[in-house]
């Protein structure tokens, strides 16, 4: 039995970036003979055990045969005769098909060291094209390491999948799973371009690539171009931190440009109505989390509101957050304000512009969250009031609460 470990702990390591997991491949060993190790199985689609001690990942060298379509039509065969090679020849790319066995020797039958050190993103055989999972993870791979070009004969083979209909058969849980993964990358703009240059982001997300080419006014957007702008969103995004949330939230914020006629160009009244809808309706297809999908809702539909909060009185700013549901869910319209800075900021040039609505809508909801709503409530009903009545007497009280506010800010 010989150990091997494999993937991105050899790839991390010889890019000198940090390395928290191994993944180990074991040749010549059955399920059998890791049990009597004292290894614990954990594999369902194929055998994978826990070591004893270090509870590190072992997975028996593997080969697989396509059988059927889309990422689950494989036939897995793991036996002692499969080599080194077998296994690392099924892989996805040369960089991830670096071995290392014990004594720290490297074996690279695919050339893996030459494109790490090319910067080069190159699929390890024809095998990538039995797998569309691959395509996604092409393209986050390109989102973390963004320095990297894609090979062309890289980007022929996705284009020939996509052609073939492969992306067709992705499940949902595993389109979101590698979307959100490359949402969280350092450059998640990659992400958008190697599926559009690959054509799978038509399939896949054809709402976000029919922004590609529809034009914005180029006072607001210096980059004009709405897929431009949604890279830089994201891009900003990143820098600043964020959270999936916000990240998802940011994807989806200008949904509904894609839908403006053409006769209406540059300018999109109306759009964030469409983008509220058009949001949901990919979170629903992509089965996207709750809290992913409220906040892309929200954001999608009170993004050019919150940018112009700070022309606002203390009434609209108070409905604005109570569209929000700011009261309910303080955390989210917090979360709400950093993707509508994020997207003021994702502008050609403007990265380091002021977004003074955030701070004024944070000003102005403290003061009217700090309202003691209780004993309005109860000043209200001593005086013979029910109901909405009551409710009424709350949202004047927060607006007056705002007004003070806004005064003492201004003196």
């Amino acid at each position: 039995m010989q150990r091997y470990i494999v993937g991105g702990a050899v790839r991390d390591a010889l890019l000198g970036r940090p390395v928290n997991d191994h993944d180990w491949v074991v040749v010549g060993a059955t399920p059998e003979a890791m049990v009597d190790a004292g290894y614990t199985p954990v594999g369902k689609d194929f055998p994978v055990f826990l070591h004893p001690e270090t509870h590190e990942e072992h997975a028996l060298a593997r080969t697989e045969r396509k059988s059927g379509r889309g990422y689950k039509g494989f036939v897995v065969h793991a036996a002692p005769d499969v080599t080194l090679e077998d296994d690392l020849r099924r892989r996805d790319l040369t960089i991830n098909a670096i071995a290392q066995d014990e004594s720290g020797a490297l074996v690279d039958p695919h050339g893996g060291q030459r494109d790490l050190q090319q910067r080069v993103l190159r699929h390890v055989s024809e095998a990538f094209a039995e797998d569309p999972v691959r395509i996604l993870r092409l393209a986050r791979f390109a989102a973390r390491f963004h320095d990297f070009t894609v090979a062309p004969e890289t980007l022929a083979l996705v284009r020939h999948m996509v052609d073939a209909g492969e992306v067709d058969h992705l499940v949902a849980e595993r389109v979101w799973q590698e979307l959100a993964t490359g949402l969280m990358e350092p450059r998640p703009s990659r992400m958008l371009q190697v599926l559009r240059e690959g054509g799978a982001l038509a399939r896949l997300l054809p709402e976000v690539d029919r922004l590609y080419g529809v034009p914005q006014p180029e006072a607001h957007h210096p980059e004009v171009d709405t897929g431009h702008h949604l890279e830089l969103v994201l891009d900003q995004a990143a820098a600043m931190g964020a959270p999936l949330p916000v990240r998802y939230a940011c994807l989806c914020h200008d949904l509904g440009k894609g839908t403006t006629r053409p006769d209406e160009w540059p300018r999109h009244i109306g759009h964030e109505g469409r983008s509220e809808r058009l949001a949901r309706a990919v979170s629903e297809r992509l089965k996207a989390p709750n809290d992913c999908a409220e906040l892309a809702a929200v954001v999608a539909r009170e993004h050019t509101n919150i940018h112009r909060a700070t022309e606002f009185g203390a009434a609209a700013l108070l409905r604005l957050m109570e569209r929000c549901d700011a009261f309910r869910r303080p955390d989210r319209f917090e979360q709400t304000l950093w993707a509508c800075e994020i997207d003021a900021r994702g502008r050609l040039g403007l990265a380091g512009r002021d977004y003074p609505s955030r701070p004024r809508l944070q000003a102005a909801f403290a003061a009217a969250r700090g309202v003691a709503t209780a004993e309005v409530a109860a000043a209200a009903l001593a005086r013979g009031a029910r109901g909405e009545a009551i409710a009424r007497a709350i949202h004047a009280a927060r607006a007056e609460a705002i007004e003070r506010e806004a005064l003492q800010a201004g003196s």
